[in-house]
């Protein structure tokens, strides 16, 4: 069986890299990886693939900036044209990326069977590009890979057929249960930046609904400015953000906020793990919060991570309320024995799913 993998963005190296491995370890399947280029910086995409020990990509279609209707265009081109020539069994597909949405587009319409991971995450918000690009994707899928029993719902409360649904788990808790331990032994992150554990609030800030939006820029870094006068808050700075902050004209010398450099996977495990609190715009980092057992302060109206927001460890801020939250979140206590996302199978579940139903065929 021939699978085709489609990533152009960080949280898709991590997962795929997931995949990637048990695909190596089964027997009768091959795997080509094509990257579109969407996520070009150096320190947001080669890294991962060194630090994952995954494969580098077959394909690199060099596809980034530009408006969304222009990238999706110029990907889709890009991989119909591999599909022609590679002529895959399978294509898999990750998350809500414009990468995402091309890849089911170009599949769908050469009639090659879809399998969509983390299918049936919702916010509900179809201004979000990703809410678009999920949806779309989830409806042009054959194998609907959920990670939760909230995103099965969903899917079939939009009619899809049931047995195209399987809820595997989340494959991003099936990372961080895999890297974990070589974070702990390969990563200088907190001793670089004199870091103690528990001593620091991780922030993070990408999301164009942020970024793209001076005033919420503004409101959001007064907060977390008020934060850092009282403890220390460091912030990897997105190449997107770092622009946005610019053009506001952000004093990044006055800032009481530590800034460092965007950095790899396993730093980030490390940064996660040892922070008291977490305050992000992130999907991923909301549930990476959650793996690793630390509060998560979301910079948005609402998250598709539902789970999470019910379950009291992580809570909406919007652009405003930060320091409000902050407080409540510092009472956040987890349970033990809980876990919301799988086992930390789900890459094998959905290789072998896939195996079987093409041995099936």
């Amino acid at each position: 069986m021939k699978i085709l993998t489609v990533i152009g963005a960080r949280p898709q190296f991590i997962k795929a890299a997931t995949i990637s491995h048990v695909i190596i370890k089964t027997e009768g399947i091959h795997e080509v990886l094509v990257h579109t280029g969407q996520h070009f910086d150096e320190t947001m995409s080669a890294v991962f693939f060194e630090e994952l020990g995954i494969p580098e990509p077959t394909y690199n279609l060099g596809i980034s900036g530009g408006y969304h209707g222009a990238q999706t265009g110029k990907m889709l081109i890009g991989i119909e044209e591999v599909l022609l020539k590679e002529k895959p069994d399978i294509v898999i597909l990750y998350g809500d990326t414009n990468s995402t949405l091309a890849g089911a587009l170009a599949a769908v319409k050469l009639h090659i069977p879809v399998a969509h991971i983390e299918a049936g995450l919702r916010s509900f918000n179809k201004k979000m590009p990703e809410e678009v690009n999920r949806i779309i994707t989830d409806h042009s899928s054959s194998f609907l890979f959920t990670p939760t029993p909230t995103a099965t719902q969903n899917l079939l409360r939009e009619g899809l057929d049931e047995d195209c649904i399987v809820e595997v788990g989340d494959v991003m808790f099936d990372a961080t249960l895999r890297y974990s331990a070589l974070a702990e032994t390969l990563s200088l992150v907190l001793s670089s930046f004199n870091l103690k554990p528990k001593g620091y609030i991780l922030t993070t800030i990408h999301r164009a609904e942020n970024t793209d939006d001076p005033e919420k820029l503004q409101n959001i870094f007064a907060s977390l400015e008020k934060i850092a006068q009282n403890e220390k808050l460091v912030l990897p700075l997105h190449p997107r953000t770092a622009q946005s902050l610019k053009k506001i004209g952000y004093s990044f010398n006055n800032s009481p906020i530590t800034f460092i450099d965007p950095v790899g996977y396993l730093d980030m495990l490390m940064l996660e793990k040892h922070a008291s609190i977490i305050i992000t715009d992130s999907g991923g980092v909301q549930k990476e919060a959650y793996f690793q057992k630390v509060p998560c302060i979301t910079l948005r109206e609402e998250t598709e991570w539902t789970e999470l927001i019910v379950n009291g460890n992580n809570f909406l801020a919007g652009a405003d309320d930060l320091q409000i939250v902050l407080k409540k979140a510092k009472t956040v206590i987890f349970e033990k024995d809980q876990e919301l996302y799988g086992d930390g199978n789900a890459a094998t579940r959905i290789v072998e799913i896939l195996l079987r139903s093409f041995e099936e065929s």
